[in-house]
């Protein structure tokens, strides 16, 4: 198990970067020279050599127009959170970098990034460009922004046409009991109802999120405390372990699975069901036929305290930052610009099967597909953001290091109960408030 020590040190501790000199032109850190830029891009395609092939024509177009030759390097999403925080922490980073957007208010608080004030927005093109709810991950209420966002997201649930048909099951399921019923009836001659990632802290949590939303429950209260152990919280995540441990509709395997080997696997026809934020670039890439596939909103609760709240997603989405400590600030907005254009957030999103960040880009034909429509609709009507807190960050290690550890005891077998899930949950706020 990674340990987090050193991220909670970086994250509870607003790091006084000022005097801390500039980025490194050394290949970890930001560049002296004003001619490069280093970018840390988080894993959006199917690897991290397929996001190389997306970006580096857009990098390059970037560096025809302004003379400025950007460094990439993807990261992965198991290590982007800690080596972030270990840049803000030293001080040397890259000039700019991919964040998910929960992370804003966390990464914020560090004083490692650059604020978004009212004479850096005029500088890449202005604030009223971006989408309302995208801007609302960016970081606390009341602050200027750590970052702008540049891939917007939400979840939908995928579902094979073949073997629903298979299967004598006429439409997706719209509540969880359905897809419970529906997932044993496909889980059958070495495929399953549904694939998940169990050692993905990020989809841990905001599936935990949504389930616990359906609960009328909150993992932070209104102060931003930690309630991670609630009867509404354990419920929420037991029923999502239990997907492999009672209902048995995923494969045990899965609870090992951390990088899209579940999109992998529905692509495949091995899992007839798929849980993930805008699959349909990754689906096409991996060779499964459109018409193969649907997607539907995720499921609702039926009966569960809070189900009326109708929310089924989290507000998804990638955020773009400027490490603060940059020696290549103007190069670095020009370069946030480029990526928030409109004609960029056209191709970037249409690379990745997301959605724009930018309300006139948005608006292209290209985004009104079935499978967007569907995310559009969920962003708009049935989302809710994750708490723009500082010790956010800290709940995706600690509360997603529980659930992964549950995962693994529901796959090796051993029982996932109330009891044992309020006691893993209770001991990540523990180490939450120590």
């Amino acid at each position: 198990m990674r340990r987090i020590t050193a991220a909670i040190a970086a994250i509870t501790t607003v790091t006084a970067l000022a005097g801390c000199g500039g980025g490194t032109a050394t290949g970890n850190g930001g560049n002296k020279s004003p001619k490069t830029l280093t970018y840390w891009a988080s894993n959006q395609g199917k690897s991290l050599d397929d996001d190389k092939q997306k970006l580096t024509p857009e990098l390059q177009k970037f560096e025809t127009q302004t003379g400025i030759h950007v460094k990439l390097e993807v990261v992965p999403w198991t290590d982007l959170l800690n080596r972030i925080l270990a840049a803000t922490s030293s001080g040397q980073g890259p000039d700019v970098l991919n964040i998910g957007n929960t992370w804003s208010a966390s990464l914020q608080a560090t004083g490692g990034l650059l604020p978004f004030d009212a004479a850096t927005f005029a500088a890449i093109g202005g604030k009223d460009r971006f989408v309302p709810s995208a801007l609302a991950s960016t970081g606390a209420a009341g602050k200027d922004p750590a970052a702008v966002p540049i891939y917007s997201l939400a979840y939908g649930l995928y579902y094979n046409k073949k073997l629903f048909k298979a299967a004598g099951i006429a439409n997706p399921p719209a509540t969880w009991s359905e897809l419970v019923t529906d997932g044993k009836k496909l889980t059958s001659g070495g495929k399953t109802g549904l694939a998940v990632e169990g050692a993905n802290n990020s989809e841990n949590i905001h599936h935990a999120f949504v389930f616990a939303k359906q609960h009328g429950a909150d993992f932070f209260d209104a102060a931003g405390n930690p309630t991670f152990a609630t009867p509404g919280t354990v419920a929420a995540v037991k029923q999502y372990v239990d997907f492999i441990a009672s209902d048995k509709i995923a494969a045990a395997g899965d609870a090992e699975y951390a990088q899209n080997q579940s999109v992998a696997d529905f692509a495949k026809g091995k899992a007839a069901m798929l849980l993930w934020q805008a699959a349909g670039v990754q689906l096409k890439e991996r060779g499964m036929n459109p018409d193969d596939w649907g997607v539907a909103p995720v499921p609702v609760q039926t009966g569960a305290p809070g189900s009326g709240t109708g929310v089924n997603t989290m507000v998804a989405g990638i955020n773009l930052a400027v490490f603060k400590n940059t020696q290549n600030r103007d190069g670095a907005l020009k370069f946030v610009k480029f990526m928030t254009s409109d004609d960029e957030q056209k191709i970037l999103n249409g690379k990745y099967g997301s959605l724009p960040s930018v309300s006139s880009a948005q608006q292209d034909p290209q985004f009104s597909n079935p499978e967007l429509t569907v995310l559009k609709e969920g962003l708009a009507k049935s989302a809710a953001a994750l708490p723009q807190v500082p010790k956010e960050s800290q709940f995706e290690e600690l509360v997603g290091t529980a659930m992964k550890d549950l995962f693994a005891d529901a796959a090796a077998g051993r029982p996932v109960t109330t009891e044992s899930v309020q006691k893993r949950l209770m001991k990540a706020q523990q180490q939450m408030q120590g």
